[in-house]
């Protein structure tokens, strides 16, 4: 009975002996107003350890993998081809849901701690997230059209990777400091702590984020997504009051 029960509370007692993660963000919410120009965020946590112990010295020390994305969004991508002289579009895929917003820092390159399809599973890394194209196209096409995706996104400062921006503590503290730039889209973000060793994610812990306008340009954004018609109205009065001004200044002087 005794060795039956053993066996039983074996699985339990090998979860309970795995550390902890205890992450932790240093703005839970950021402000975005007409001088936005960006903003650095601290991640830092703890590795907590079974029975409050330490880690182990005698094997590999444990890499912290940190990891932001923005919401998901539906995206089409197309293609521009140069005919007679003129860029027109060309061929287009659309995704359903694709990362608006995606940083990645590591404690070592990403290639060193985990292997392909781990990296697949917990999509760590720009070449492992796993997007939703919403046609079947041949897989050398839709692998173009992922790559053009992941590249405008790379140079606009959405999509990057900053390895070697952890740092940990005596294997029990660590901290990474990742930029938010100035054109990051609203709404709520994840920020996920991964604990590896030996290959092995061991732990994972998410807190949440929430980017979101403010000042005149909250009220904008709020009027143009409830009031929509009356936002469009107004929009095209302004437009033809400041260009009747305009013309009236130009006939004066």
């Amino acid at each position: 009975m005794r060795r039956a029960l053993l066996v039983l509370l074996a699985p339990l007692l090998m979860a309970q002996a795995k550390p902890v993660l205890v992450p932790d963000v240093s703005q839970r919410a950021i402000e975005i107003a007409y001088s936005f120009t960006g903003a650095e965020l601290l991640l830092f946590g703890a590795i907590l350890y079974p029975a409050g112990g330490a880690p182990d010295r005698s094997t590999a020390p444990a890499d912290i993998v940190v990891v932001i994305k923005g919401p998901t969004e539906s995206v089409q991508v197309r293609e521009k081809e140069k005919v007679a002289g003129i860029w027109v579009n060309a061929d287009r895929m659309r995704y359903r849901s694709a990362p608006s917003f995606y940083a990645i820092a590591s404690s070592r390159p990403i290639r060193q701690l985990v292997d392909e399809r781990t990296r697949a599973i917990y999509e760590l890394g720009v070449d492992s997230l796993q997007l939703s194209p919403a046609s079947s196209a041949p897989p050398e096409v839709q692998a173009q059209f992922d790559h053009g995706l992941v590249d405008l996104r790379r140079r606009g400062g959405l999509y990057y990777e900053a390895q070697g921006a952890v740092e940990i503590t005596d294997g029990v503290l660590y901290r990474a400091r990742l930029n938010i730039p100035a054109r990051v889209p609203v709404g709520r973000f994840t920020a996920e702590t991964f604990l590896i060793k030996d290959g092995r994610v061991l732990a994972a812990a998410v807190r949440t984020i929430d980017i979101r306008k403010s000042g005149f340009e909250r009220f904008v954004a709020s009027s143009a997504d409830r009031h929509s018609v009356a936002y469009g109205l107004v929009a095209v009065a302004l437009s033809v009051l400041f260009g009747w001004g305009a013309g009236a200044l130009w006939r004066r002087f």
